[in-house]
């Protein structure tokens, strides 16, 4: 395992400056709820007006509407749209991944069907990896889909599937082979699912405060065709690793409570910082920085064609808990309970981290799950 050390090239800072000028003109402060990071609300337009100026699909290829650039380039994106709050949730799973393997192990039906309205911001997909009775253990997974003229019936739960209320399709990771020798890898594959399928049935997982964003789906004889499985039946597993480097290192996993601390600072202009105050912020401010520099070295991983798989679960596994850590230090220097229904942004985003804070150890891989993976990767 090694990270890099890497900076933004020239040509890298002037699509910084660019995205910053378009955020500072689109999302002024006052004119949209400020998220918490990829927890963003979805607004399909703005998510048009991303991908009309490239922004969305990336590192596609130009033939299916894409734009050939490098993950470093996504990664420029991505974190301004953060860093901002920007409603980024419609397009954010197909443009972060789904679209990326697609292009990887989809046919070129698949490719010609998905990846052009990905990149034109008016596809949405969630991610179906996770069940009820697997916990942690993604490879024992019991959705099945058994064969039936000219497709797939899958059978089964999966829970965690955020904005499955709201999206068009996902990806779900079943068993379409049984089980041999004990070896939980093998005949796993991808299927794209479509949401609105006859036999599908959405159910909300609430947060505290009755917001939602997690679904558990329901599956029953949901019928798939051949041309939806996604590449080679029996590889799901291998292919859904290589995903996992895409979900994992990005920079959603370190700047969901950003937020809260630019909300702080401005919510206490013009009033001096105590010492406790300036201590927290020279903490936050040497983590993030740290976590954005390993981030950034993934991102050139990817471009070098490597599958930083292990390093991503390492960045994931330090930057959520930082995440978890910074809306407690905050908490020490406020002497308020936060209330969702504040007057206040900084209370309103404080109260949300709160409330959700918890799931951020969890989404993408739970922390004892990464540091295993890191584990193994530093003994390989």
């Amino acid at each position: 395992m090694r990270f890099a050390p890497t900076e933004l090239t020239g040509p890298e800072l002037e699509l910084q400056a660019e995205v910053r000028d378009f955020l500072a003109a689109e999302l002024a402060p006052g004119s949209y709820d400020r998220a918490l990071g990829m927890g963003a609300g979805k607004d399909k337009e703005f998510s048009k007006k991303l991908a009309a100026r490239g922004w969305v699909g990336m590192a596609l290829p130009t033939r299916y509407g894409g734009h050939d650039r490098t993950a470093v380039d996504r990664f420029v994106v991505v974190e301004e749209l953060l860093r901002h709050g920007a409603p980024v949730g419609y397009h954010w799973v197909a443009d972060r991944q789904t679209g990326s393997i697609i292009n990887r192990f989809g046919t070129e039906d698949q490719r010609e069907r998905f990846l052009p309205p990905i990149c034109r911001g008016e596809l949405g997909f969630s991610i179906g990896m996770s069940e009820p009775d697997s916990g942690s253990d993604l490879a024992s997974v019991s959705t099945r889909g058994t064969r039936t003229d000219g497709g797939w019936l899958l059978n089964g739960t999966k829970v965690w599937t955020s904005g499955a209320h709201e999206n068009d399709w996902f990806v779900v990771l079943c068993r379409t082979a049984p089980l041999e020798d004990g070896n939980k890898h093998q005949g796993l594959s991808q299927l794209l699912v479509d949401l609105s399928a006859p036999g599908l049935e959405i159910n909300p997982i609430p947060f505290l405060d009755g917001s939602h964003h997690f679904n558990e789906v329901v599956m029953t004889d949901v019928f798939v065709p051949d041309e939806l499985v996604l590449g080679e039946l029996g590889m799901g597993w291998a292919q859904n690793t290589s995903e996992l480097a895409y979900e994992r290192g990005g920079p959603d996993r370190w700047l969901s409570t950003y937020g809260v601390v630019e909300e702080f600072l401005r919510a206490n202009e013009g009033t001096p910082l105590g010492s406790r105050a300036r201590e927290m912020l020279g903490w936050a401010t040497a983590r993030w920085w740290t976590l954005r520099n390993l981030s950034l070295s993934v991102a050139r991983m990817i471009d070098e064609g490597a599958a930083p798989s292990v390093e991503s679960a390492l960045v994931k596994e330090m930057g959520t808990r930082f995440e978890q850590d910074i809306t407690e230090r905050v908490l020490e220097l406020v002497d308020l309970e936060p209330s969702p229904e504040s007057a206040s942004l900084f209370e309103r985003m404080l109260a949300a981290a709160v409330l959700t804070g918890p799931s951020f150890t969890i989404r993408g891989g739970t922390t004892e799950i990464l540091r295993s993976v890191a584990s193994k990767g530093l003994s390989a």
